[in-house]
């Protein structure tokens, strides 16, 4: 059972859904991947809910902020990098090419964070983590296992997460062109580019959930209210994915590991 208490920085850490109906998302989830919850009191009417594993963090969720809808920012779920120092990363994603959407803040005594854009589009976030580490489990049926970046062109965004968080790209041989990222020696997430058929999507990184039967897990998102996207499909020597938009639009993948 993979527990962690700490993630190299470099290495993606947590993951958390903002969505228009938090006890609609919850309901989704709990059954799809066995989660429990906690609820963090956020003020006088909101939380942040924490889905746990044996009673450790794995992820978090939270309603979109008033502004948010009000900006038309659909349900989506955002994947935290982990980082010694939240301000001096910061300031290499200008430099390097990109955007700070949303400067450092101070995460009560839990950690640090901000909220970036790449050059190509696609947002992520930075966790500077204090009492709260990230994610306590992954790689099992229910946690994030992978994080995929889709992006219109893989060489300036090789480029900017190279120069930001030194990550090494190493191309794979796969049935289509395909960038493994390494952080300390290991592949910690991906890259392909997106294509003419996938016009419309926008860049991304898409969190992969583990699960123990993609074809039963995708049957059940559809049970539970979610659409499939892509139906279960075979990667050869790595597993079988599908990806799933949830009820209220969030969409993520599912994957069953090959070994595991």
């Amino acid at each position: 059972m993979p527990d962690f208490d700490r993630w190299p920085a470099g290495n993606f850490c947590w993951i958390d859904l903002s969505t228009t109906d938090l006890e609609g998302a919850s309901s989704f989830y709990g059954p799809l991947f066995g989660w429990q919850y906690n609820d963090i009191p956020m003020g006088p009417e909101a939380v942040y809910r924490m889905p746990q594993i044996r009673a450790r963090d794995i992820a978090g969720m939270s309603e979109l902020q008033p502004e948010q809808r009000a900006q038309g920012v659909p349900p989506h779920w955002l994947s935290y990098v982990s980082v010694a120092d939240a301000d001096a990363t910061s300031a290499k994603i200008g430099a390097a090419g990109g955007v700070v959407v949303m400067p450092p803040f101070d995460v009560m005594d839990v950690g640090r964070m901000a909220i970036a854009q790449d050059p190509t589009g696609a947002l992520f976030a930075l966790w500077q983590p204090r009492s709260h580490p990230g994610y306590r489990v992954a790689a099992e049926h229910g946690t994030i296992c992978w994080t995929e970046l889709a992006t219109p062109d893989p060489t300036k965004a090789a480029g900017f997460y190279t120069e930001v968080f030194g990550w090494t790209p190493q191309a794979w041989e796969g049935a289509m062109p395909y960038t493994m990222f390494q952080n300390e020696g290991q592949s910690t997430c991906g890259m392909f580019q997106l294509t003419a058929e996938m016009a419309g999507v926008p860049p991304h990184w898409m969190p992969y959930f583990a699960v123990e039967d993609c074809d039963a897990s995708a049957a059940l998102a559809q049970q539970l209210g979610g659409a499939l996207l892509m139906p279960p499909t075979d990667i050869p020597d790595i597993g079988r994915f599908a990806t799933v938009r949830d009820p209220q639009g969030a969409v993520f993948s599912l994957i069953k590991l090959a070994g595991m």
